[in-house]
């Protein structure tokens, strides 16, 4: 059994996989199901319905995560405003849905939560370890929702 009690929270593989949005956790959002927490944010980037139906129906993670780059051209006009608050909705269904994600996020207690990505330098720390690391600051951010409230 892995010690959770000490250092950071790493989300990148590992014990608390859960709380990443590849993770095979489907989520009620705006009134679709989604097969992950990803797909959803992915079709949230655009306003064309035959893209979001391909992002909604793709069969992994990955390939919503790859259509939505593949569609980057057709991104919201003001879609970079908004994505990290899109993303904190997006998270706080998938975290209000399912109680084993409710259960792991206390047990990190009061550490840092990093999204451990080696590329990704805005949603996590990125490839020399000092990114913004947006996705851990919202675990955290619903971490302490979450403990004060109850509930999410």
């Amino acid at each position: 059994m892995e010690d959770y009690s000490k250092g950071q929270v790493l989300f990148w593989g590992g014990g608390f996989d859960c709380l990443s949005n590849f993770s095979a956790y489907k989520i009620k959002y705006k009134g679709d199901e989604w097969m992950t927490s990803e797909h959803a944010y992915q079709a949230a980037k655009f306003t064309n319905k035959e893209i979001i139906e391909k992002i909604k129906n793709a069969p992994s993670a990955m390939d919503a995560f790859l259509l939505g780059r593949k569609f980057m051209t057709e991104y919201k006009k003001d879609w970079f405003d908004i994505r990290v608050e899109v993303m904190e909705d997006i998270v706080r269904a998938k975290l209000s849905q399912h109680p084993y994600i409710q259960k792991k996020l206390l047990e990190s207690g009061e550490r840092e939560i990093i999204e451990a990505s080696p590329e990704d330098a805005f949603w996590g720390w990125g490839p020399n370890k000092d990114g913004e690391n947006q996705m851990g600051k919202i675990w955290m951010k619903l971490r302490e929702e979450l403990k004060s409230n109850g509930r999410i």
